[in-house]
């Protein structure tokens, strides 16, 4: 049963499968976050075997889970790490320690696992589950070489570390000390707070604290520790091009790096901080606002990178004061570069707005009016409410006209805007990679790269395959393969979509084209186990621990094929291209501890099966003909003369004759060849034949003498051993065992030597590990080959900008969750609804919608939008033609650019931007910065693009810098003049985050 997998920590029957699930789905239902409980990370993947296996309410079901696994959360099971980055509902479910505790005595938890507890910790305005603590190095100013790791909930105070630091280091209560905060790029800060929590001071994993103590005469060791004395020196020293400086990434903050930087690079907010004209307009009174703070961290920030005297800022304090205004930035996870920018501009506008009281004004219909008259006063009434150097550097004016599809009633409005917002043009196809597992088991995987609609289903990929192999494509079964077992195993009809692109996806061809369920052939699937070297008397069956590994495989078999020597031999020839059976030479005699240990292993055969075969010298033939030999021998050498001229024929025949694989499969004759692949006899059977055996032994030994055997027959006469001893036999590479999708539950082989497949299609082969070691080409079975369609490289689709914003302008209709009331019919229609450009900004900002999210799926488009770098026309585009030729300030260029590298769950931002002052591009890569050429900056990670007017654009101050590698450049300096290589290649450092 599923419940013997259930380790010895269990102290009770576990309650049934119905009361297990109400149980859980009402403490997590009814459980509340409170600051200090306890939570547990779970795998997801083993909770959602678990909910499968509750909501099926069998528990023989394949679906059982195993005992609590999460393995796959962790770095490496040594230091118990958890990996980077994971996502909750992604990797992993969070459950109350009320739950885990009953999980925990129900199923158990794998060996040399710790449980993964984490705490609810109180941030700015929300409580949340901390699953990455914050850690620290801890070290002692007189030995910063030895600095020693401890993780701190952002929740601690600095007092906390205080005394942690005392106790770990052995500092008396007596000696005065103070702290010194240390980060990546050697900067320090003094901790003078020590009642700030470990988020208000900034302190984020990997940085390090140091304590010193006051010497005995009053002095302290130094005014800073020598190391970062020496780093500040350096940096004070340092004389650069202001403007070109990196930014720290403070842990998952390149989202936060990239859209300063391209804000940093925008010119008139930028010169307003540098000549502090934000100090006279500062509203600490705005209710909308933020005190004054954001705008203060902002300038701070600004003023840094502008100084000129360093070459990376860390914006410990501006990250901060975000996090506390918005609480979806609290710690240290990846987010949007457009979220955190629309966040800024509107807390900056709100922190600067010069108007102190906000007059009431309603909005007023057009009701006909010119267009026109409409649009200065909505711009009028704007700026009543909103006046600050965001709105007269961003703010446009969109034209929106509602036409009711009922009464035509035609409602037009004009509305500020920040940013644009594009659509890029959807495409309908989409590329996957499979691995292509043939029928043919000396062929190893091809793997190709498939063009399948976007919405279609696993049929479509299968015929796409079809054509590229020529292989039917309903022969082709498509399987998800996740861990060495099969995650999923898709239906035909099932939606593409459910594929992620990370998935390893095999398609696997089958002999058959179609395998009914009550029909004479099956698929099994084949998984690949190693046993252990010990057994795991911990589960209460002491049976051998196993591990999955390699491929599984999909094969089809017959029914009447189902006994365990005929498996054996068909698993053997598909697996014949890296799985080599032993020579004829090899063949050893088993020992009886051998005997013991292949019976222990064997499905079907047990312990009491074995003692009895042992015991009773009459065996019957069937039996010795499963053993895989003669057996020991019926005990009559009368009955071994009449077999002996059979025996002689069989041991004659070449080993690679057709007998070959009965042979390979334990067999020893022509004789027994059939017998192999019948069912074991029933117990009366059996009885019945031992009595026969045992009436012809009393007979035989009546006699005064055993009968001559025919001179021909006469050297075989001398094996008086084989009454006592097996005849050689060749191995067994591996035994079988039933198992669920899992493959972690032994079912057993059902009755005799068979296997059943009612409801049970999975089966493991476990191999010994001197055996896998010896017989087992591991390198051979990880081999595959790329088809020539991988060469092809993915083009992709590439859109001019122009066509975007057209896309954001065509007439749409309302969707039904957000539609319009329409003021004469008194009621809500979905109307159409199109929005036009009337007048733009100083400073355009346009967000590259490659983010799409629908009912049915979720993805990142890699569409490549050609934008271009000078003369961006918005001519046709605009409503408003403020003179007769119809020329108003229309044309841009480009000064910045925000990139994303990576897919929806994870990735990497950076940035491109022109610096003011010289004209030249640089690329931003967090601290990281290096001169950049403009064919470099159009890319399919282009996210978000700044343009400025060309009109408002001010001729550089300086000369451009050569960007050649004979430019002489400080060693200090970090932008460095790149080789060639470089410049092409600056793609290849984006992945540091992902990584």
């Amino acid at each position: 049963m599923a419940a013997a997998a259930v380790t010895a920590s269990s102290s009770a029957e576990p309650p049934g499968l119905e009361t297990q699930r109400g149980e859980i789905e009402d403490i997590i239902q009814g459980h509340r976050l409170r600051a200090g409980d306890s939570w547990y990370l779970l795998d997801l993947h083993w909770f959602k075997q678990w909910k499968e296996y509750v909501h099926m309410g069998d528990q023989n079901s394949s679906a059982f889970p195993g005992r609590i696994d999460n393995a796959e959360l962790f770095e490496d099971l040594e230091s118990c790490r958890l990996k980077e980055r994971m996502v909750e509902e992604e990797d992993f479910i969070l459950v109350p320690a009320e739950a885990w505790r009953k999980l925990l005595a129900w199923y158990g938890m794998a060996p040399e696992q710790p449980p993964l507890e984490r705490k609810v910790v109180d941030l700015p305005s929300t409580l949340k589950v901390e699953v990455y603590p914050v850690e620290i190095y801890l070290c002692l100013h007189s030995d910063m070489d030895n600095a020693l790791p401890m993780q701190f909930s952002r929740a601690d105070t600095v007092h906390t570390i205080q005394n942690a630091m005392r106790g770990r280091f052995e500092v008396p209560d007596s000696a005065e000390t103070r702290l010194w905060m240390k980060s990546s790029d050697t900067s320090c800060e003094r901790l003078r707070n020590v009642h700030m929590t470990v988020l208000d001071a900034c302190l984020s994993s990997g940085m390090t604290v140091i304590m010193e103590m006051r010497n005995p005469d009053g002095t302290w060791p130094s005014s800073r520790p020598q190391t970062v004395r020496n780093a500040m020196e350096e940096q004070d020293s340092y004389r650069g091009q202001p403007g070109v400086c990196g930014l720290t990434n403070l842990g998952n903050t390149c989202f936060m790096n990239s859209a300063l930087q391209c804000l940093s690079n925008t010119p008139p907010l930028t010169e307003y901080f540098l000549r502090s004209a934000y100090l006279e307009e500062l509203n600490f009174t705005n209710p909308l606002g933020m005190r004054g703070e954001i705008a203060e961290a902002y300038a701070d920030v600004i003023k840094q990178m502008w100084s000129g005297r360093h070459y990376s800022v860390v914006p410990r304090i501006f990250k901060t004061k975000v996090s506390h205004f918005a609480s979806q930035f609290v710690g240290y996870q990846q987010h949007d570069s457009q979220e955190l920018l629309s966040f800024l501009l509107d807390g900056l506008h709100e922190d600067l707005n010069r108007v102190k009281n906000k007059e009431y004004i309603e909005l007023q219909d057009a009701d006909g009016r010119p267009d026109q008259e409409v649009a200065e006063e909505a711009w009028r009434n704007h700026r009543r409410r909103n006046d600050s150097v965001i709105v007269d550097t961003f703010h446009g004016l969109f034209k929106s006209t509602l036409v009711c599809p009922e009464c035509c009633k035609v409602s037009v409005t004009f509305d500020p805007f920040c940013y644009l917002s594009v659509p890029l043009p959807v495409s309908k196809d989409r590329v996957m990679e499979v691995f292509f597992v043939s029928l043919d088991p000396a062929a190893k995987p091809m793997q190709y790269r498939l063009v399948v609609p976007k919405a279609g289903k696993v049929c479509d990929l299968t015929a796409a395959l079809s054509r590229l192999t020529g292989i039917p494509s309903n022969q082709m079964v498509v399987a998800d393969v996740f861990n060495h077992h099969f995650y999923k195993i898709y239906h035909s009809e099932e939606l593409l979509s459910c594929i992620l692109d990370r998935d390893d996806i095999f398609v696997y061809e089958l002999s058959s084209s179609s395998v009914e369920e009550d029909g004479d052939e099956v698929v099994v699937a084949l998984y690949l186990r190693e046993r252990s070297n010990y057994r795991d008397y911990g589960t209460g069956n002491s049976n051998y621990s196993t591990s999955l590994f390699g491929h599984p495989l999909l094969i089809t078999v017959s029914r009447n094929d189902c006994s365990h020597d005929a498996l054996y031999r068909i698993f053997l020839q598909r697996l014949v291209r890296y799985v080599h059976p032993p020579d004829p030479s090899e063949e050893e005699e088993e020992e009886d501890e051998e005997e013991d240990l292949l019976k222990a292993h064997t499905p079907g055969v047990s312990d009491e099966e074995g003692e009895g075969d042992s015991q009773q010298p009459g065996c019957s033939a069937l039996e010795d003909g499963v053993a895989g030999g003669a057996g020991e021998g019926s005990g009559s050498e009368g009955k071994q003369s009449d077999s002996s001229a059979e025996q002689a024929e069989a041991e004659a025949e070449p080993s690679g004759g057709t007998e070959g694989p009965s042979r390979g499969a334990g067999g020893d004759g022509e004789g027994e060849n059939h017998s192999l692949t019948m069912p074991r006899p029933s117990e009366e059977e059996e009885e019945e034949e031992e009595g026969g055996v045992e009436e012809e032994q009393e007979e035989n030994n009546h006699e005064d003498t055993p009968p001559s055997p025919p001179p021909n027959e006469r050297p075989l006469k001398r094996q008086p051993k084989r009454k006592y001893r097996p005849p050689k036999r060749r191995k067994l590479l591996f035994t079988i065992q039933a198992v669920n999708s899992n493959g972690t539950t032994d079912r057993g082989m059902g009755e005799g030597s068979t296997f059943s497949f009612n409801s049970q299609h999975y089966i493991a082969i476990d191999w010994d590990p001197e055996m896998k070691k010896k017989y087992y080409n591991e390198n051979e079975a990880e081999k595959y080959v790329k088809d020539k369609s991988m060469d092809v490289p993915h083009r992709l689709e590439t859109v001019r900008l122009q066509r975007c914003i057209e896309l954001f302008t065509t007439v749409e209709t309302l969707e039904e969750e957000n539609p319009w009331y329409c003021p004469t019919c008194k009621k809500h229609r979905l109307a159409t609804k199109k929005l036009d450009l009337w007048s733009l900004p100083e400073v355009l900002i346009i967000h590259l919608k490659r983010f799409s999210y629908t009912k049915y799926s979720r993805e990142k488009l890699d569409t490549v939008v050609n934008f271009p770098i000078r003369d961006l026309d918005f001519s046709d585009f605009l409503q408003w033609k403020p003179d007769p030729e119809g020329n108003p300030p229309c044309r841009y260029d480009l000064m910045a650019v925000s990139n994303h590298y990576g897919g929806l769950r994870d990735g990497h931002y950076t940035s491109y931007a022109r610096n003011k002052d010289n004209g030249q591009w640089y690329y931003f890569d967090d601290s990281k910065v290096t001169y950049a050429r403009e064919d470099q900056i159009v890319t399919n990670a282009a996210y978000l693009l700044f343009y400025q007017r060309q009109d408002k654009i001010r001729p550089p101050t300086l000369p451009s810098p050569c960007a050649s590698s004979s430019t002489a450049v400080s060693p200090a300096d970090e932008v460095t003049s790149s080789s060639q290589e470089e410049l092409d290649g600056t793609t290849s450092f984006v992945n540091m985050e992902t990584d």
